[in-house]
């Protein structure tokens, strides 16, 4: 068994509705397992799903919690600084919270942040020392390359 995975990240969301045409805005193909309550979302290597906020504090046996938002970031990595711009742009024009605009950042890349209509943070980051492989996905590089 392999530790070091994820297969499912799943987002707590106020309205389903909402979270559907904001992520098919930013042209995410919903899965045709989705359900009323449930959304899912191929990803590249794992699956990403939306669930409402009851639901999935019932689900994980806390019915009473109130779930929160943005004490982590789920993040999106590209080649190039424009495709970073590209997709800032999207994620505005389809709703979302401008939380920082793309710049030139202290370690030598280019990032800028964006809320989800749930306040769902997102990255969107070019890393100049993290190529991504021909699919979009990302490998770390080996520390023994960085030599």
């Amino acid at each position: 068994m392999t530790p070091e995975r994820i297969t499912l990240i799943t987002l707590g969301v106020a309205d389903m509705a909402r979270s559907r045409a904001f992520y098919a805005a930013l042209g995410w193909q919903m899965h045709p397992e989705s359900q009323e309550k449930v959304t899912f979302y191929q990803a590249n290597g794992f699956a990403f799903g939306l669930f409402g906020l009851e639901d999935l504090a019932r689900d994980q046996g806390r019915p009473d919690a109130a779930l929160g938002t943005g004490a982590m970031t789920l993040a999106q990595n590209f080649a190039t600084m424009p495709e970073v711009d590209a997709a800032y742009a999207q994620a505005l024009a389809a709703g979302a919270t401008p939380l920082k605009a793309p710049e030139k950042v202290f370690w030598g890349g280019y990032s800028g942040y964006f809320a989800d209509p749930d306040g769902h943070v997102w990255e969107l980051a070019m890393n100049p020392f993290w190529p991504l492989n021909d699919d979009g996905s990302l490998t770390l590089p080996d520390a023994a390359d960085a030599d």
